[in-house]
C-alpha cells in the first residue's frame, strides 16, 4: 500500500508541475495578441516577464524556509491555490499597468518547487531519489510543449483571457487534490537509519541551521554551478528559435519539428541522468557529481559539433542537436539528490531554494549577454561561446563537488545514526 501510495504522490506532483509550467510558459507564445490588445512595445512586454522572475527569485528563500518549518503538502496546495487565483487576476486586468502588477503576483507560486522535492525525499530512499526527481522534472519541458500547443489552438480560438481562466481553474482543482490527497511525511522518514522505527522525532529548521547552510562549501559550489548552469538553458530557449530562422534559414515548420525533437530528447535526459546518478551513487559517494560533470562536459562538446554542421546537412544537425538535448538535462535531477545526500531533512527545502535563487540571478543575465554578443558578431557565436564556457565552468565546479561530497555524505549518515539511536532509546527506555 505504501509503495503504491508514494507513486500516487509522485503522479500528483508531476501533474502539478506539468500544468503549472504550462500556465507559466503560455505567455511566450501569446505575446503578440497581448501586446496588440494593450498597445505596448517589446520593452514593456519584456518587463512583464522580468517582474515575475524577480518576485519568484526573492520568494524562493521564503518558500524554502516555510517548507522546512511547516507542513509541506499543505504549502504546495497553497501554492496551487495562489497559481489559480493570480492567473485569474491576470486574465481580468483591463489595462497594461494592472496586467503588469497582476503578472508580478504570478511569480509568487513559481518558487514553490523545493518543498515538493523535500517531501519526496521522505517517501523515497537515497538509492531511488535521482530517478524519481528525473521523472518529475520531465514535467517542465512537457509543460513548455503543452503550453505552446494550447496557445496556438485554444488561445487562437478563444483568446488569451479565456485560456488564462482555464489554466487558472486547473490550478484551483489541483490545489484541492493536493490538500486532500497528499499526506505529510516525518522529515527523515526514508533515511536508511530510520528503517523499522515507529517514531523518529520531529525536527525543524532554525537560524543556526540556516547559518550552517551558508557556511557549507559543497552547497556553495552547487549554488555557483546553478548560477552558471542556467546560462545555456536560457540562451538556447530564448534565442535558438531565432538562430534557426535567421542564420540557418529554417522555415517555421522546420523550426517546430527540430525543437520538438530536441525537447523530447531533453525530456528523456532527465530520467537518464537520474538513473545514471543513482547507479553511480551506489558505487561511490561521488557518483552523482561525476555523472553531472561528465554530462555537462559532453554537452559542451556536442553543442560545438552541432553548430559546426553545414546548413544544408539538416539531418546531421538534428541528430547532434537531439544528442545535445539529452546531455543538457543529465545534471538536473542529480543536483537536488546531492543536496538531499548532504543536508539534514529539516533544512533541505531551504538549501534547494538557495540553489534556485542563484539560478534565477543567472537566468536574468544570460539572454541579455547573448543579445549583446549577437549584435556585435552573430547568434552562432553568442550561443556557442556562452554555452560552452558555462558548461566548462560547471564541469570544474562539479569536479570540486565530487572531491568534497563524500565527507558531507558521511557526516549526514553519522547524524542520522545518532538520531536513530535517540529515537530508539526514547521508544525503549
Amino acid at each position: 500500500m505504501r509503495s503504491r501510495y508514494r507513486w500516487f504522490v509522485v503522479f500528483v506532483f508531476f501533474l502539478f508541475m506539468l500544468l503549472h509550467q504550462t500556465d507559466k510558459l503560455l505567455i511566450g507564445p501569446l505575446t503578440t495578441p497581448i501586446m496588440e490588445e494593450f498597445g505596448i512595445n517589446e520593452a514593456q512586454m519584456g518587463a512583464v516577464s522580468s517582474v515575475a522572475i524577480l518576485v519568484s527569485a526573492v520568494l524562493y528563500l521564503v518558500w524554502g524556509y516555510l517548507y522546512d518549518r511547516y507542513a509541506r503538502a499543505k504549502l504546495v496546495a497553497l501554492a496551487s491555490l495562489i497559481w489559480g487565483s493570480t492567473t485569474w487576476l491576470n486574465a481580468l486586468a483591463p489595462n497594461y499597468p494592472l496586467f503588469l502588477a497582476t503578472r508580478a503576483t504570478t511569480g509568487i507560486d513559481d518558487s514553490s518547487y523545493p518543498g515538493i522535492f523535500s517531501l519526496l525525499s521522505d517517501y523515497f530512499s537515497p538509492r531511488m531519489r535521482g530517478k524519481v526527481y528525473g521523472l518529475l522534472q520531465i514535467a517542465q519541458p512537457m509543460g513548455y510543449m503543452l503550453g505552446t500547443v494550447l496557445a496556438l489552438t485554444v488561445g487562437v480560438s478563444l483568446g488569451w483571457r479565456r485560456l488564462f481562466f482555464i489554466t487558472g481553474g486547473v490550478g484551483l482543482v489541483i490545489a484541492v487534490l493536493i490538500f486532500f490527497g497528499v499526506r505529510e511525511m516525518p522529515r527523515g522518514r526514508a533515511e536508511p537509519e530510520m528503517e523499522g522505527l515507529e517514531e523518529i522525532g520531529a525536527y525543524r529548521i532554525d537560524r543556526e541551521k540556516v547559518r550552517a547552510l551558508l557556511n557549507n562549501p559543497t552547497l556553495l559550489f552547487l549554488m555557483a554551478q546553478g548560477f552558471f548552469g542556467v546560462f545555456p538553458w536560457n540562451v538556447i530557449t530564448f534565442w535558438f528559435f531565432r538562430y534557426l530562422e535567421t542564420e540557418r534559414g529554417y522555415s517555421s515548420d522546420q523550426v517546430m519539428v527540430t525543437m520538438l525533437l530536441a525537447i523530447l530528447f531533453l525530456s528523456a535526459g532527465y530520467f537518464v541522468g537520474g538513473y545514471l546518478g543513482d547507479f553511480a551513487f551506489r558505487r561511490t559517494r561521488r557518483g552523482r557529481a561525476l555523472v553531472s560533470g561528465l554530462g555537462v562536459l559532453t554537452g559542451a562538446v556536442l553543442l560545438y559539433l552541432t553548430l559546426s554542421v553545414p546548413v544544408e546537412r539538416t539531418g546531421v544537425f538534428m541528430a547532434l542537436l537531439s544528442a545535445t538535448g539529452l546531455t543538457m538535462s543529465i545534471a538536473a535531477p542529480n543536483v537536488p539528490a546531492i543536496i538531499h545526500d548532504i543536508i539534514e531533512p529539516e533544512a533541505r527545502s531551504t538549501a534547494h531554494s538557495m540553489t534556485y535563487f542563484a539560478e534565477n540571478i543567472g537566468s536574468a543575465a544570460a539572454p541579455f549577454l547573448a543579445g549583446l554578443i549577437a549584435v556585435r558578431y552573430s547568434l552562432h557565436l553568442a550561443i556557442l561561446s556562452i554555452c560552452v564556457t558555462a558548461w566548462l565552468i560547471c564541469t570544474v565546479l562539479f569536479g570540486v563537488v565530487a572531491y568534497r561530497v563524500p565527507r558531507d555524505v558521511e557526516g549526514l549518515r553519522r547524524l542520522m545514526q545518532e538520531r536513530a539511536r535517540q529515537a530508539e532509546a526514547a521508544q525503549h527506555p
